[in-house]
């Protein structure tokens, strides 16, 4: 446990989502942050245990993946397992729970910080990508757009030797795969030769100021601050419970461990999602 923090009280579903159906019906009108707690019922591994703490190596960095060819090959040779994972997952019955809320009016926007479209899949409407989708790949030299799937299959292709590999799988599409990735082709853009990504926001990025933008004016009109399955260490996420402080907007949080907000929101929840969010829909 982390120097100095408060023991967590841990709630059952039925608690917490008494708590949190109060919480909504004071708050209406709700801006609702999701992170990768959301989606750990739907098989994709989240980045943080209880604590806030990494489970494993930090993901690679943005600048590390562009200056660094061995980089690049690690990371693509590892998404051969890991983005099947992400591609193949469906939504759990949290994301319907979440898109439940705002098709009843419960939410102005959903700010997700995860890539795996689940959110979508489910049914919502208004879901901001603020991380950016994994299922979609960039040249970052000439900008040129096309599927994950269509990148995935070229570098299975160029490298059948890599192909009988498995491993854990990872968040993000990674994998938890430890091996020589020299020899591994790396798909290039067929357009221009330049560097394929995964349009997601990379470690050490910046998130593009207009998703930003949209969040914020939809938070300055929003009741309240919902916050789901995120630990908040990320300042991407964090940012927004700084602005709702300031702009004096409540904020509820439900999430397994502890968050990087604990201190300073109405509502602390420590309980599992899924069932926490069945249980406020049935008193909403």
């Amino acid at each position: 446990m982390p120097v100095n923090a408060e023991p967590l009280v841990a709630h059952e579903p039925e608690q917490a989502g008494e708590l949190l159906a109060e919480f909504i019906r004071r708050h209406p009108r709700l801006l609702i942050l999701t992170g990768a707690g959301v989606s750990t019922d739907s098989g994709i591994p989240d980045y943080r245990d209880g604590d806030g703490s990494w489970k494993r190596k930090e993901p690679v960095r943005h600048g590390e993946f562009m200056s660094s060819l061995p980089a690049r090959q690690r990371y693509w040779g590892r998404s051969l397992i890991g983005w099947p994972v992400i591609r193949n997952a469906a939504p759990n019955p949290a994301h319907r729970q979440i898109t439940e809320l705002e098709n009843r009016g419960y939410s102005n926007l959903l700010v997700t910080q995860n890539v795996d479209r689940l959110h979508q899949k489910a049914g919502s409407h208004s879901a901001l990508d603020l991380h950016g989708r994994a299922d979609e790949v960039i040249c970052m030299t000439c900008g040129r757009r096309s599927t994950r799937d269509l990148v995935h299959q070229r570098c299975v292709d160029l490298n059948p030797g890599f192909r009988h590999y498995s491993a854990t799988a990872a968040p993000d599409g990674d994998a938890d795969l430890e091996l020589d990735f020299s020899s591994f082709e790396l798909a290039d853009c067929d357009h221009c030769g330049g560097i394929l990504k995964p349009d997601v926001v990379f470690f050490g990025d910046y998130v593009p100021r207009q998703r930003v933008d949209s969040a914020l004016d939809a938070l300055k009109a929003s009741d309240g601050l919902l916050v789901i399955g995120s630990s908040l260490m990320v300042y991407s996420g964090f940012r927004f419970c700084r602005y709702a402080s300031e702009w004096s907007r409540p904020m509820a949080t439900l999430n397994l461990g502890r968050t990087r907000a604990d201190a300073g929101v109405d509502l602390k929840l420590n309980a599992r999602i899924s069932e926490s969010l069945a249980c406020a829909m049935e008193r909403l």
